[in-house]
């Protein structure tokens, strides 16, 4: 799978909560190799930031030729990139990464916080018996919709405004949510949680690992994660996130 560098036009540029910005993308060469789990790097159009900033895919269209990004401002580059207009241009590269490997097995997709987003895209394309259990603060349910229109949805909120009070495994216990196979993606915290909830019921999990990145193609292994198996590029116990996941077996890798 090769990655390409294209200017992408913005088709829509909508806010869908505080902080939270929901972006559509013409790129057509992307969008035709693009998987579920994958990211693009966007490289901002003021000059002074070097640095692409590294964006989860949450929709493909592979027909339209268009990618769906989803987004939390957190700094001034995505503060940046939350003022540009529908109709402007961004860089953009991408396909980035490993997505999920999709099995037809009963599944549990799990999405916290800005882990959300990437599992949207997952959730259509899997078919099989499946449910999103979904980690929010509070009642501020960002793509609930949208995953409710394609299956099963369970929720938790750590305020107990919706749902189960607490996190995703509270509610995976609390709903007798059951499944083969876990997908996952959201803070390391999450993940160390789901890690270790996978190897109790003894079920397959693929979890995608949120970690700062600089280059986003493994050059400067800034994004390691400690690995159960030496790397056959630095010769250590490390992965590098962008190249090596940001999907991996569960098994794989240390939280």
């Amino acid at each position: 799978m090769s990655k390409k560098q294209v200017m992408a036009e913005i088709i829509r540029h909508t806010s869908l909560s505080d902080g939270i910005f929901d972006m559509t993308l013409k790129a057509e060469e992307i969008a035709k190799e693009a998987k579920a789990g994958q990211f693009i790097s966007v490289y901002l159009n003021n000059k002074s930031k070097i640095l692409p900033r590294p964006i989860s895919i949450c929709g493909i269209d592979k027909e339209a030729g268009t990618l769906r990004i989803v987004y939390r401002t957190v700094g001034d580059g995505t503060k940046e990139l939350s003022d540009y207009k529908e109709g402007e241009t961004v860089k953009i590269l991408g396909p980035l990464g490993n997505g999920f490997t999709q099995k037809d097995k009963k599944a549990i997709l799990i999405g916290g916080g800005i882990g959300i987003p990437p599992m949207l895209e997952l959730m259509k394309q899997l078919d099989c018996e499946k449910t999103a259990v979904l980690g929010y603060r509070d009642s501020d349910m960002f793509l609930k919709d949208e995953f409710e229109a394609v299956g099963d949805v369970v929720i938790s909120t750590e305020d107990g405004s919706y749902g189960t009070k607490g996190n995703v495994i509270d509610a995976i216990k609390e709903q007798g949510v059951e499944g083969s196979i876990i997908y996952a993606c959201g803070p390391t915290p999450m993940l160390r949680g789901i890690k270790a909830y996978a190897e109790e019921m003894g079920i397959e999990a693929q979890i995608s690992m949120e970690e700062r990145m600089a280059c986003g193609i493994g050059a400067c292994l800034v994004c390691v994660c400690k690995s159960k198996d030496v790397d056959s590029h630095s010769h250590v116990h490390n992965k590098r996130v962008c190249k090596d996941g940001p999907v991996f077996d569960a098994r794989e890798v240390e939280l």
